[in-house]
C-alpha cells in the first residue's frame, strides 16, 4: 500500500501526459483515517467513469454495533451512509473541469425503498466500511489534467468521507430513528403470518405518488384510514401502538369507480415487499415479502412451463405440460406468470384487472352457455383461485372495476371511495345473490411440475468477456441478447436490473449443469450472496458493478424471460 503523498507525487509526474497514463494510478493509498483504492481507470474521458472505493476501518468509523447488529439494521445503516455520501458529493460534482465526464463524482442513487447495495458495505463483524463511487478523471481533450484530479482526491473526496462515514460527525439521533424504523418494519413483517394477514397498511399512510415519474408522496393527498371491520392494532418495539388495515389471507377483492384509488392501493402493496424510508408515506405499508404482481405479458418467451393447471387440449395439440413459445398470448403469458411465481415460492398474488387477459381471468355465464366447457381450452383463474389458497396456501388480492363475478368467491370485498376503503363484503354478497354464480370446474387442478433443469450456454460458460448493458428498469442485455423486464413490475431500481444480469452470468458460469432444477440453482446462488454479498457475483474487485439486491422472485422472472435459456 502506498501513501497519499505517493499518489500526489504520481499525479505531478503524469500531468499533461496522454490520458492512458492515468492507468498508473491504479492501486491503494493510505489517507488520514481511511484507505482510497483506485480499482479501475477509464480508458478516455468520454468512457465510463473510473471506479474508486473508500475503506474505513471499524475502529475509525466507530459506529455503535447496535446500529448494525442484524441484517435489517445493517442494510438501513448502509442505505443512510450512501445517501449522506451522495448528498455531500453532489456539492462537488463537476466542480473539477475538463472534457467528457471530467469532474463527475457519483455514488448510487437511492430511491424511496431501502435496498442492500454494492455501493456501501459494512462488515457486521469488524464494523469496517467500504464505499464505492465513480469519478470522471479530468482531462483537457485527451490530455491528463492531474491538478483537477488532485482537487477531487485530496479535497472533495475527503470532505465527503468526513461528513458521512464517521460516527462522530453523524447525526446520532437521526441514525437511531432510522434503525428503530427498520426494526419496527421487520416486527410488522414478522407479525403478518401470526395475525393471519398477508399485508398491513397503517392509518395515516400516504399512498398516492407525486406523479407517474416520481415515487415521492403526493402533497395534500388523502391519508389512508382503515375500515373498522379490517382494523388491526400492533404494538411496535419503538413507535408504540399503531393501527391500520390488515388484509387477511385468502381472497380479497378491491373494487370502486375509476380514479378512486384501487390501483394506487395495489401499487402500494406491490412495493410493500420492500422497506421504505421515513417520510415516504408508505413506511408502514408492509406486504408478504414473497408477493408477486401477476399480469398478462403478450409476446414474452416461455420455456417448458407446466401451464396445464389453466390451459389444456389446445386445437393444435401443443403440449401444455412442457409449454414453449417465443410469442405468448395474453392468456398463456399470464398462466405462465402464475406457475412461475409458484415455482419462485410466492404466498400472495397481486392482480389488476386492467393489466390482465380477460379470458384468463373469467368466462361469464352467457359465454359458458354459448361456448361449452369442452370447447374451451382455458380454465380461467376464477375457477382455480380458491384451490390455490386452500391447497397451495397462496392468497390473492384482485383489483376489479368492471366484472362482479369475483363477488361470489371473495372472502373480503373492499370498495375504494375517494381513496378511502370501505368494507362492503356483506352488501356485495347479498347483491350477488340475485345473479347466477359462474359454474366452476369440479376437477381438481393437476399440480405443476417444476423439474426444469437449465444448461449453461456455451457462449457464456467459461467466458470472461461477457458484455452486459442495463437499460434502466426495462431490460438487461447480455452480449446481444436482451432480457425484457418491463412487465416485472416489482423491480424498483435499475441497479436491481444490473444485479439480475450478473445473477444470470454467475449461474451460467458456475451453477447450470443440467442436473439442478431452477429452484436449486437460484437457492445455491442466494446462499453465495448471503455469505459473500452481491460482490461475489463479480469476477474481481475492479469489476464490481453498482448493484442492488433483487428478490428471488425477480431472479426467477429474469431467468424465465431469457430467450436463450436452455432447459
Amino acid at each position: 500500500m502506498q501513501s497519499a503523498a505517493d499518489l500526489r507525487s504520481l499525479l505531478n509526474r503524469i500531468d499533461h501526459r496522454g490520458y492512458p497514463a492515468y492507468k498508473d494510478t491504479k492501486g491503494t493509498y493510505r489517507f488520514p483515517g481511511y484507505v482510497l483504492s483506485i480499482d479501475h481507470v477509464q480508458g478516455d474521458p468520454f468512457a465510463s467513469p473510473s471506479k474508486v472505493s473508500i475503506h474505513v476501518e471499524g475502529k475509525a468509523a466507530a459506529f455503535p454495533s447496535d446500529l448494525y447488529c442484524g441484517k435489517d439494521q445493517r442494510i438501513a445503516l448502509q442505505d443512510e451512509l450512501t445517501r449522506q455520501f451522495a448528498k455531500k458529493a453532489d456539492q462537488f460534482a463537476f466542480q473539477a473541469k475538463g472534457s467528457g465526464k471530467s469532474g463527475m463524482i457519483a455514488v448510487s442513487r437511492c430511491g424511496q425503498e431501502v435496498l442492500e447495495r454494492t455501493a456501501c458495505r459494512l462488515d457486521p463483524n469488524s464494523g469496517d466500511i467500504i464505499l464505492r463511487m465513480e469519478i470522471g478523471f479530468p482531462a483537457n481533450g485527451r490530455t491528463i489534467n492531474a491538478r483537477e484530479l488532485e482537487k477531487i482526491l485530496f479535497q472533495f473526496v475527503p470532505e465527503c468521507v468526513k461528513a458521512s462515514l464517521f460516527y462522530k460527525n453523524a447525526d446520532a439521533a437521526r441514525l437511531r430513528k432510522i434503525i428503530d424504523l427498520a426494526e419496527d418494519q421487520r416486527y410488522i413483517r414478522d407479525q403478518l403470518p401470526k395475525l393471519g394477514l398477508c399485508a398491513f397498511v397503517a392509518n395515516g399512510s400516504i399512498l398516492p405518488r407525486e406523479s407517474g415519474v416520481s415515487s415521492k408522496p403526493m402533497r395534500g393527498a388523502v391519508k389512508f384510514q382503515s375500515p373498522k371491520e379490517q382494523e388491526v392494532t400492533i404494538t411496535l418495539p419503538h413507535a408504540g401502538v399503531i393501527s391500520g388495515m390488515g388484509i387477511k389471507r385468502g381472497i380479497t377483492l378491491i373494487v370502486g369507480g375509476g380514479y378512486h384509488g384501487k390501483s394506487t392501493l395495489l401499487k402500494a402493496l406491490e412495493t410493500g415487499v420492500y422497506p421504505h424510508v421515513a417520510g415516504d408515506g408508505r413506511e408502514y405499508v408492509i406486504t408478504d415479502d414473497t408477493a408477486v404482481k401477476i399480469r398478462a405479458e403478450d409476446g414474452r418467451s416461455i420455456k417448458k412451463t407446466d401451464i396445464s393447471m389453466f390451459i389444456n387440449d389446445l386445437p393444435n395439440g401443443k403440449d401444455t405440460v412442457l409449454f414453449c413459445t417465443e410469442d405468448a398470448s395474453g392468456s398463456t403469458s399470464q398462466a405462465a406468470n402464475v406457475i412461475e411465481s409458484m415455482e419462485a415460492g410466492t404466498s400472495l398474488f397481486l392482480i389488476d384487472e386492467d393489466t390482465s387477459a380477460t379470458n384468463f381471468m373469467i368466462r361469464d355465464e352467457l359465454m359458458q352457455r354459448v361456448i361449452h366447457r369442452e370447447m374451451e381450452p382455458i380454465t380461467p383463474f376464477i375457477e382455480r383461485i380458491r384451490e390455490l389458497y386452500e391447497k397451495q396456501g397462496i392468497s390473492t388480492v384482485i383489483v376489479a372495476g368492471s366484472s362482479g363475478a369475483y363477488f361470489h368467491i371473495a372472502d373480503t370485498i373492499l370498495q375504494m371511495d375517494r381513496y378511502e376503503p370501505k368494507d362492503i363484503t356483506g352488501y356485495a354478497k347479498k347483491e350477488a345473490e340475485a345473479f347466477p354464480a359462474i359454474s366452476l370446474s369440479q376437477e381438481p387442478a393437476r399440480q405443476p411440475d417444476f423439474k426444469r433443469c437449465p444448461i449453461a450456454n456455451a457462449d457464456l460458460k467459461g467466458n470472461d468477456r461477457i458484455k452486459m448493458k442495463t437499460m434502466g428498469k426495462e431490460a438487461v442485455m447480455i452480449n446481444k441478447e436482451m432480457i425484457d423486464l418491463r412487465y416485472v413490475e416489482q423491480i424498483v431500481d435499475s441497479e436491481q436490473v444490473t444485479a439480475l444480469g450478473y445473477c444470470m452470468r454467475y449461474a451460467q458460469k458456475h451453477l447450470m449443469n443440467g442436473k439442478k432444477d431452477l429452484r436449486q440453482v437460484i437457492a445455491e446462488m442466494e446462499k453465495v450472496i448471503e455469505k459473500e454479498s452481491l460482490d461475489a457475483l463479480c469476477e474481481s474487485r475492479s469489476s464490481i458493478a453498482c448493484m442492488a439486491m433483487p428478490r428471488a422472485q425477480e431472479i426467477f422472472a429474469c431467468f424465465d424471460r431469457y430467450r436463450k435459456l436452455k432447459l
